[in-house]
């Protein structure tokens, strides 16, 4: 269970215990990022939990986020998902001057992926630290990845391995 401290709202993108494979659409990975993109979440984090092809000997935590190799990716996403608002009314009031055909938009977006990178690591970091002294989990690091589930968010995110479901301590 999440904790909710009391200057945080904590959503949950999921509540089924169904696999992402039999995921119904509202359940989906991609129904998860847009729930957390359109709520104007704070932060994103996935929470997982790995297996290896052994029965037992693995163990650890780990958290990942975007990769660097992604990075332009997210761009190019964006890029195409914001050339659509052109085609509402007044966007230029209702996304305060955004312009998705402006350079200038751009770079400006860079900026924040940037930024969302740098908190993303931040924060992948801190857990880590907790799992490794609060915890007392084997600590396997902070690495960087592409999940769809870190690529495609407009916010910090990171993706939680809690451990291994085939190891049983």
């Amino acid at each position: 269970r999440l904790r909710q401290p009391p200057d945080f709202e904590v959503r949950l993108s999921r509540n089924d215990p169904d696999t992402v494979l039999g995921a119904s659409n509202s359940t989906s990975l991609a129904a998860r990022v847009n729930d957390a993109n359109a709520w104007g979440a704070d932060y994103f984090i996935s929470i997982h939990t790995n297996s290896t092809a052994k029965r037992i000997g693995a163990q650890g935590t780990e958290t990942y986020t975007l990769g660097m190799h992604r990075a332009s990716d997210n761009l190019d996403v964006a890029k195409r998902e914001n050339s659509v608002i052109t085609l509402e009314n007044g966007f230029e009031q209702k996304y305060e001057g955004f312009d998705p055909n402006s350079s200038e938009s751009y770079i400006i977006f860079e900026l924040m992926q940037n930024h969302n990178m740098e908190s993303s690591v931040k924060l992948a970091g801190l857990i880590q630290k907790q799992f490794r002294t609060t915890a007392k989990r084997i600590d396997k690091g902070v690495h960087q990845a592409g999940f769809l589930v870190l690529r495609a968010t407009s916010m910090p995110s990171v993706l939680v391995e809690l451990g291994y479901l085939n190891n049983p301590n």
